[in-house]
């Protein structure tokens, strides 16, 4: 996904294998960017290139003339069943393989139109009739789109577009004599119907909520900071011969304070993890769903209604603005690239895109520094010349020339010392080139190779549309491409989402976090590593925002965790994970205070005295903690035990998706019963058990059950995570969930307050999550209180 596919990575890695060492000792060995790329590049021959064009054509990226009417035919199936969420995203493949002005597209957008009313998504659905009659609709079917349209309008209140598309219908009706008698009566009655509903709702003042969230307007920071733009005035840029640049604070901050607010200077979304479609297969039309299908490819919104690139079919957008907008930016050139790039995967496509926006700056200026860079060692290395190495706050540093004292500034930032959201900071991002293998430098370095080469054909064969400079230092962005495709080991940030799986029926969601794409953000790339951080990270669209987690005094640093987290990994296996992709050992405090009682373990990983529940301590062999007891067990035996555990909880959650509730609670009680003899009450396995019961008896709507079992998993949670974690804000929310399903008034109204607590710390008021809460407690305040009551 990150990386190109692994028949390549094969491929390259083979081909790196045969080389003469005195071939494999040049490129280990070479002072720079520029000297690897070179020399890498002088190797890829014609029958790699070959190599890599099949494999590209594995992934059906063009407009496939075929595609549409299978995928409205399987989309139609889709929505007869009602299911009308599938049938969406079958429509929105067919429009995606469907040329522009087309019976096919036109055809799709009004199918899509129809499962889109059904899903209350009205504003969409108006968007895609518009759609459809703008790519020729045929004309006998006008009046049923037409006559949906007015039903959306009415029911969004707009109801003098809707009198006004009535009377435009009845002309045409009465244009049309030759129409047949029995379909001019079903349209009669259905306006007459339509024409009531006007007139019923006329005399109300309905108002609805705007289709786009306050979100932005809600993150805003208090103020921002002059020197970081993006950034509080809370936080200053300061520099570290050993840490580099780092961020601390100016002033004590609050928990849930806004720190940084920044777009992404460039991202790509995660295409998902799935197999080129070879020709081969019995269907070559992929029917699964994909990040791809579900939101927009230039700024990552959520949409059931995606408007596809023009000239291919795996770009595809929340609107024609985006679409245009991504076009100009850099899809112009991307296009007819989409198997290549897909192949060559998302570190090579984000460092492609880079350098495309890139252009949109100061182009000599930009040409200037890959000049430098391809002549001098790493920019971003410590030995090189342009980063200062200052321990003061100061972010500056002093050099003298001709004599005289100049003030240098920090790398990344303008000579006025301001750190900005451009192409400067991101060039100056660390690459890491000398703790890279050799192996990965070359297939970094011959795969941007090939991308080059696919560039500078396409160049050819239509001059007109590329800038001169492009063409003209498509060697020099060759080298920046590779320093960005470096870069993204340390620099990458995942874009992520929290998602709620499961249908709108299930009393109990569990939240999971999942990544949406992949982007460079250069301001909160300054932040520092922590395996128990003092901020959290979430995404609105391609923004990231940055909070306080907790109470941040004056003059203390301000962490981020890099993925490895006290709460979720050892301690052992954090700091080999960041050594192996970040180049560091990690010595935060929470791996320092871990490092000296490392034989005990974490409270979420302990087994337990059989005899007197008294925690086991030890190596291989485990003894009772417990003076009074002289019991002993092998650890080998308890690891065997807990993993017979955790398979039988994952076939109770089995029985628990295909319905089998009685027979799923049944094995979850046998387990947990099981576990009381040799886990800690505190354990994850046991968590989970109680998680999983929570939602059977969901499922059963025995609320007084589910509750409790929800209430027993929350106790881990919190120890394992902590009272105020991101956590358990999410379980909190669950719990709230199951007690107004309950109509429990005065238990959910406290968890609501509970859970907003701890979720607005760590998103703010714009989360969805808040938002329901708020909803929750507004229904609550209007109702007389009903107790859970006894369980049956």
């Amino acid at each position: 996904m990150d990386l190109p596919v692994d028949e390549w990575k094969s491929y390259i890695f083979q081909k790196w294998s045969l080389l003469p060492k005195s071939i494999q000792d040049t490129i280990s060995t070479a002072d720079t960017l520029r000297d690897i790329f070179l020399h890498s590049s002088s190797l890829l021959q014609p029958e790699d290139e070959m190599f890599l064009r099949s494999l590209s054509r594995g992934y059906l990226v063009g407009k496939e003339p075929n595609a549409p009417p299978f995928y409205r035919e399987e989309g139609n199936k889709k929505f007869q069943k009602k299911d009308y969420m599938g049938a969406t995203v079958l429509y929105s493949k067919g429009i995606s393989h469907a040329r522009p002005h087309s019976a096919d597209i036109s055809l799709c957008y009004a199918n899509r139109s129809a499962a889109l009313f059904y899903l209350d998504e009205y504003e969409m659905c108006l968007k895609d009739i518009t759609r459809a009659q703008m790519h020729g609709y045929p004309e006998s079917l006008q009046p049923k789109v037409t006559l949906r349209k007015v039903e959306c309008l009415v029911t969004l209140g707009r109801l003098q577009e809707a009198g006004q598309t009535i009377r435009d219908l009845e002309s045409n009706f009465a244009a049309k004599p030759s129409l047949a008698a029995a379909q001019f009566q079903i349209l009669q009655r259905n306006l007459c119907r339509l024409k009531m509903k006007v007139q019923e709702r006329e005399n109300l003042t309905a108002s609805f909520p705007a289709t786009l969230t306050k979100a932005f307007e809600d993150m805003d920071l208090r103020e921002e900071n002059e020197q970081i733009p993006g950034a509080s005035s809370s936080v200053s840029l300061c520099m570290d011969p050993l840490k580099g640049r780092y961020l601390i604070a100016t002033k004590d901050i609050l928990p849930g304070e806004l720190l940084v607010k920044e777009d992404a200077f460039v991202s790509v979304l995660n295409p998902g993890e799935r197999p080129p479609l070879h020709h081969g297969l019995e269907s070559k039309w992929d029917t699964r769903v994909t990040n791809g299908d579900l939101y927009c490819h230039r700024c990552l919104r959520h949409t059931l209604a995606t408007v596809p690139c023009d000239g291919c079919s795996y770009a595809k957008y929340c609107s024609h603005e985006c679409m245009q907008q991504a076009w100009d930016l850099y899809h112009n050139r991307e296009c007819p690239l989409g198997g290549l790039l897909l192949t060559l995967g998302i570190f090579c496509h984000i460092a492609l895109r880079s350098t495309l926006l890139a252009r949109f700056e100061d182009a000599s200026e930009v040409i200037r520094k890959l000049c430098v860079e391809m002549s001098n060692k790493d920019m971003c290395s410590p030995e090189s010349e342009n980063l200062v190495q200052t321990p003061s706050s100061d972010p500056g540093g002093e050099s003298e020339i001709n004599g005289k004292t100049v003030k240098t500034p920090v790398p990344g930032c303008d000579l006025n010392g301001k750190y900005e959201n451009n192409y400067n900071a991101v060039f100056h991002l660390m690459p890491h080139t000398e703790n890279h293998s050799p192996e990965y430098k070359f297939l970094c370095a011959v795969s941007v190779s090939a991308l080059c080469r696919q560039l500078e054909a396409a160049d050819s064969s239509k001059p007109a549309t590329v800038p001169p400079a492009w063409r003209s230092e498509l060697r020099a962005w060759g080298v920046a491409m590779l320093k960005h495709m470096l870069q993204l080991q340390c620099n990458a940030q995942a874009v992520t989402s929290i998602q709620r799986p499961g249908s709108k029926e299930n009393s109990v969601t569990n939240s999971r976090q999942v990544r949406l794409a992949t982007g460079i953000f250069p301001v909160v790339s300054l932040l520092n590593h922590s395996c128990s951080p003092n901020t959290s990270v979430s995404f609105i669209s391609t923004v990231a925002t940055i909070r306080a987690s907790e109470k941040i005094g004056k003059g203390q640093e301000i962490l981020h965790c890099y993925g490895p987290h006290r709460s979720r990994m050892a301690v052992a296996e954090r700091r080999q994970k960041l050594r192996s992709q970040y180049f560091f050992d990690c010595g935060c405090p929470a791996c320092q205070k871990e490092k000296h009682r490392a034989a005990v373990g974490p409270r979420w990983e302990a087994f337990c005295c059989d005899r007197c529940r008294a925690p086991l301590q030890g190596g291989d062999v485990l003894s009772c903690g417990s003076t009074s007891c002289t019991e002993s067990v092998s650890r080998d035996h308890l690891i065997s035990r807990l993993q017979d555990l955790q398979q039988q909880v994952g076939q109770a959650r089995k029985l628990l998706t295909s319905g089998q509730l009685e027979r799923a609670i049944q094995l979850l009680l046998g387990c947990r019963h099981d576990a009381e003899s040799f886990l800690s009450a505190e354990h994850s396995m046991v968590g989970e058990m109680e998680d999983a019961l929570a939602q059977a008896y969901a499922a059963l709507g025995d609320w007084q059950k589910s509750a409790t079992h929800l209430q027993k998993s929350l106790q881990v949670v919190e120890v394992q995570h902590g009272p105020s974690s991101v956590e358990m804000g999410h379980e909190l929310f669950k719990l709230a969930q199951l007690f107004f399903n309950g109509f429990a008034i005065p238990e959910a109204l406290n968890t609501i307050q509970r859970a907003e607590k701890v979720l607005m710390v760590h998103y703010g008021p714009c989360n969805d999550e808040i938002q329901e809460l708020q909803k929750m407690k507004s229904c609550l305040l209007d109702s007389p209180p009903i107790s859970l009551g006894p369980s049956v």
